[in-house]
């Protein structure tokens, strides 16, 4: 009877021992797909930089004022390391582009103009890319904080420090709302 303890023992430790070190392989597999995704948002959000330039200088000729304000928006990204620094600071990008996209708008001419069509063309395949590898991100991001959170996994996290990570939404400057409609077919202000 010992020996079918022993068996029975030394059976139990290899299934725990392996259970063990496949999640915490998980947890090492999901912290280096978040990152790699991140660096895919990285990578679009400097395209995306590198693109504002070219468009304040296509409508500068038009609205000089509305093309400062994004310009020094822009200077403002330094090189910000955490999600939440970056996050910030990209939503007051985007919300400077989105009102510089706007003011195009007003002038006919300049969004006919052939410089700014390829310009808004490529900061829509731009915007595309960063909502894509943003899903990706937080997709590892959910598979992540779900193995954080779930029991027993959560006891190897709470032992190897892997803590949940917060999840990148960034509204982009191409998008646009809905506007709200009545009952009566008129439209109506946001609220």
């Amino acid at each position: 009877m010992a020996p079918q303890l022993i068996i029975i023992a030394v059976f139990l430790t290899v299934v725990i021992f392996g259970w063990l070190i496949g999640t915490y392989n998980k947890f090492i597999k999901y912290q280096n797909l978040i990152e790699e995704a991140w660096s895919s948002i990285d990578v679009s959000l400097k395209r995306r930089f590198n693109l504002i330039p070219n468009l304040i200088s296509v409508i500068k000729g038009y609205s000089e004022h509305e093309a400062e304000l994004i310009d020094n928006k822009t200077k403002q990204l330094k090189g910000d390391n955490t999600v939440g620094e970056r996050l910030e600071t990209e939503t007051q990008i985007t919300h400077s582009l989105s009102g510089l996209l706007a003011v195009a708008e007003a002038y006919p001419d300049l969004k006919a103009s052939v410089n700014f069509l390829e310009l808004q063309k490529s900061l829509m395949d731009i915007e595309s890319d960063i909502q894509d590898a943003r899903v990706r991100y937080n997709r590892f991001v959910a598979r992540l904080n779900t193995l954080v959170e779930s029991f027993p996994s959560s006891l190897i996290a709470m032992k190897f420090g892997f803590s949940k990570r917060n999840y990148f939404s960034l509204d982009l400057a191409t998008q646009r709302e809905l506007p709200v409609v009545g009952f009566d077919g008129k439209n109506k202000e946001k609220i």
